[in-house]
């Protein structure tokens, strides 16, 4: 079986334990600065990521992620829950299978635009569990559906605002050395397109 992909600290898949935060991260007002991780972080993960590919795979891959950092016009309809989505591309494929290993390329914003987490940095998809509640909320909604969203399907490519209570909520998430990835209360906005359904789980 093919591995799946997984990081010290993924903010699509971290979701429902911070047993793991110490109270130093906790209280992190005065080190915490989304773009300075961005630029001091994100752009080292992109860089190191493509080295591992061809030169056209690295060049096709960098073009991809800075495709997904703007923001094309999208107009949201928002559920009960509060959750904002809206497709960009209907895809054609099958839904999002429930409690089954889907495969996504996605790329993580904060609502002020700044990039904080991006699948194409890496230069390969996200598998992850759909469904269940192996994700944040807001994730497991938009694109497994419920409550209003429907559900994604395969070929898709759809944008989610998901608010605090759907995310990380009054907490920050991703905290090393006094530093975090996700400030307490943060919405986020996440591009997703779904690449397709994992192969191992039909064997």
């Amino acid at each position: 079986m093919a591995a799946v992909s997984t990081l010290s600290f993924n903010p699509a898949i971290v979701c429902c334990s911070r047993s793991g935060l110490s109270s130093n991260s906790l209280n992190t007002k005065a080190h915490f600065d989304p773009m300075k991780r961005i630029l001091d972080v994100g752009m080292g993960l992109l860089a190191a990521s493509v080295m591992a590919l061809t030169p056209l795979e690295a060049h096709a891959t960098r073009i991809e992620y800075y495709a997904t950092t703007a923001d094309p016009p999208c107009d949201l309809s928002f559920a009960r829950s509060g959750l904002g989505f809206c497709d960009l591309s209907v895809g054609s494929g099958e839904e999002a299978p429930y409690s089954e290993l889907i495969n996504i390329h996605y790329t993580a914003r904060f609502a002020n635009g700044t990039v904080f987490d991006s699948s194409y940095k890496r230069g390969r998809p996200l598998t992850m569990r759909i469904g269940v509640g192996k994700v944040i909320k807001g994730l497991d909604q938009g694109i497994f559906g419920g409550q209003g969203v429907p559900p994604m399907h395969v070929g898709g490519k759809r944008k989610l605002q998901i608010p605090p209570e759907l995310a990380y909520g009054p907490e920050p998430a991703g905290c090393f050395s006094g530093d975090c990835n996700v400030p307490a209360n943060a919405t986020l906005v996440y591009d997703i397109n779904f690449i397709g359904i994992y192969s191992g789980n039909r064997k």
